[in-house]
């Protein structure tokens, strides 16, 4: 099977991101069959995709792991970061101290444009009555914008978390871009056993029962028996935030 073609580099003056195809992603799909998420990752960031990739992390409950793995392959790898300006301030307070930690070069972060909150959400209670809309301007145009340029990006997200997650790839390819999810087939006892491993901190909002942890007002704690993000927008028919899968909707 012949090799993927190389992703073009950020610094490009005319780059086009439109490029990545589903048979591109299957190819790395098959690539990378069997290799470890460290070993696949360090592969990846020093090589073919150095200087076009970004990652992107909530700093949630279990995103010290990938952040640990991308931090030994190449510590300068940008690491993006929404603040919906609804987060709990036990994140933002984990996310500087594990970037700390862990040695991250290049952490952004990316908010709101407050033109757009002040037309669509100018008291700030939308996600009370449209958590869609809400999260469309507080999370996903501002990762659309913190994307423009990256060929790819790396996501968190693991197939036991949700039943809509359980056939997760490993890559996939979304709006011209790559997207690798080196977790996906990792389950709890292995991110467990990878914290222990390597003595990284835990949010400290897991000790009080939060399995998944998103914006303040749309997230509470999972009850035994629960998929571990039944805690995100209870009381909603809503499962996902609205990055993956889809764009910034201008209308929202």
């Amino acid at each position: 099977m012949a090799e993927p073609a190389r992703l073009p580099s950020r610094h490009v003056d005319t780059i086009d991101t439109r490029i990545v195809t589903p048979a591109d992603a299957a190819a790395f799909e098959a690539r990378f069959a069997g290799i470890p998420a460290p070993a696949m990752l360090g592969q990846l960031l020093t090589g073919e995709l150095a200087g076009s990739i970004a990652a992107v992390s909530s700093f949630g409950a279990e995103s010290a792991v990938l952040l640990h793995m991308i931090a030994a392959a190449d510590a300068d790898v940008p690491v993006i970061f929404t603040n919906t300006q609804k987060m709990f301030g036990e994140t933002l307070a984990y996310r500087d101290a594990l970037a700390e930690r862990l040695g991250l070069t290049d952490l952004r972060v990316y908010r709101p444009d407050p033109r757009v909150l002040r037309q669509r959400d100018a008291t700030g209670t939308r996600w009370s009555y449209d958590p869609d809309g809400c999260c469309a301007i507080r999370k996903v145009e501002p990762l659309d914008r913190a994307l423009d340029g990256f060929s790819a990006w790396i996501s968190g997200r693991k197939g036991f978390q949700a039943g809509t997650r359980t056939a997760l790839p490993r890559f996939e390819a979304e709006a011209g871009r790559l997207k690798i999810n080196p977790l996906a087939d990792w389950d709890k006892p292995a991110l467990d056993a990878y914290f222990a491993e390597h003595d990284l901190p835990r949010h400290p909002l897991e000790a009080q029962g939060y399995a998944s942890i998103g914006c303040a007002p749309c997230t509470s704690p999972v009850r035994p028996g629960e998929d571990p993000r039944a805690g995100r927008w209870r009381g909603f028919d809503k499962v996902e935030c609205g990055i993956h899968g889809r764009g910034w909707d201008p209308q929202i």
